[in-house]
C-alpha cells in the first residue's frame, strides 16, 4: 500500500470561517422605575485575508473567540440594543472597523420573546411574561468596503385553524394511501425569512410588526368566516405576497410551512362516535 502525502501548495482551502455561537445576554434600560429589557443570543463568524492559522499553525492573525465574546457584551453595555438589527449592524461594524485583515463578517441575533405585563390593562414598570408568539431573529453579512446585507425573520410560530383547510385532487400512484378531503386541521410550524433592499433609514420594529401580522392574516383568512386553503403551498404563497405587497422595502421572503398532521382517532372499540373532534397529532420530524 502506498501513501500519498498531500503539501499545502496542493490544496485550496475554500472557507476558513469561523466564530463564537451562543453569546446569550440580557440588556436592562433604566427610565426612572420603568424597565425595558432586550434579552438575546448571538452568533459571530469572521473570515481573514489569510490562512495562515490553518495551513502554517500560525495563530498571530486569529481573533480569539473570547474577544468576539466580549466585544459582544460591550456592544450591548456601551451601544444598548434598540433593535437586533441594529444590534447585529454594530457588530459587524466593530469587527470590520477595529480589525484591517477582517475580509468578512457575520451576525445572526435572534431575541427572546418577553412582553410586559399587565394588569387590568395597566403596564408593569419592571415585570414580563414569556410570549412565543414566534422567536425574531435577524442576520447582517459586512464585507471590506462592502454595503451591510440585512434580513430579518420569525421562526418557531405554531399555527392551526380547525376549517376552510383541504387537501384534494393532487397526484396518485401505487404509493398513495392518503386520502383526499376538503375538511381537515391545517397546523404548521412557521419559519419566515426577508431581505432587505436598500437599508437606510429602516423602522425595523414597524417592518417586523407588519410582517408578524400579515402571516397571520393570510393565515386565518377573515376573522368570521376565515379563507379556504387548498394546500400548504397555496398558503405559503399567500403569506409570501401579503407581506410582498405591504412592505416595499423588502426584495425577497421565504417562507417554511412545517406540517403538523392531526389525523381523526377510531373510537369504535371504545363504544363511541368521533364527529371529528378527537385527533391525533404527528408532530414535524
Amino acid at each position: 500500500m502506498h501513501v500519498f502525502l498531500l503539501q499545502n501548495e496542493d490544496l485550496e482551502i475554500l472557507n476558513a470561517e469561523y466564530g463564537k455561537n451562543m453569546i446569550k445576554l440580557l440588556r436592562i434600560r433604566r427610565d426612572g422605575m420603568k424597565h425595558c429589557i432586550k434579552e438575546v443570543e448571538a452568533c459571530v463568524h469572521l473570515r481573514l485575508d489569510s490562512v495562515n492559522e490553518y495551513s502554517q499553525g500560525d495563530n498571530s492573525a486569529v481573533i480569539p473567540t473570547d474577544t468576539m465574546k466580549n466585544a459582544v457584551i460591550a456592544l450591548a453595555k456601551c451601544n444598548g440594543i434598540e433593535t437586533i438589527e441594529q444590534f447585529a449592524l454594530d457588530i459587524c461594524n466593530h469587527f470590520i472597523s477595529s480589525y484591517c485583515h477582517v475580509v468578512y463578517v457575520k451576525a445572526y441575533v435572534q431575541e427572546v420573546p418577553w412582553r410586559r405585563l399587565e394588569k387590568n390593562g395597566v403596564p408593569h414598570v419592571h415585570s414580563f411574561i414569556f410570549v412565543p408568539e414566534g422567536i425574531r431573529f435577524c442576520e447582517v453579512e459586512q464585507c471590506q468596503n462592502g454595503c451591510p446585507l440585512i434580513s430579518s425573520g420569525i421562526k418557531d410560530l405554531k399555527l392551526k385553524k380547525t376549517a376552510q383547510s383541504g387537501f384534494e385532487d393532487f397526484c396518485r400512484d401505487k404509493y398513495t394511501t392518503l386520502p383526499e378531503t376538503n375538511d381537515r386541521v391545517l397546523s404548521a410550524e412557521l419559519f419566515c425569512k426577508w431581505c432587505y433592499g436598500e437599508c437606510q433609514d429602516i423602522d425595523f420594529d414597524c417592518v417586523w410588526d407588519i410582517v408578524h401580522e400579515s402571516v397571520l392574516e393570510a393565515f386565518s383568512g377573515p376573522p368570521d368566516c376565515g379563507e379556504y386553503s387548498p394546500s400548504y403551498q397555496k398558503t405559503v404563497n399567500d403569506i409570501q405576497m401579503l407581506i410582498l405587497a405591504r412592505v416595499p422595502q423588502i426584495e425577497e421572503t421565504e417562507v417554511i410551512l412545517n406540517n403538523i398532521h392531526y389525523f381523526v382517532t377510531d373510537l369504535k372499540k371504545l363504544g363511541l362516535t368521533n364527529e371529528k373532534e378527537v385527533r391525533r397529532c404527528t408532530e414535524p420530524r
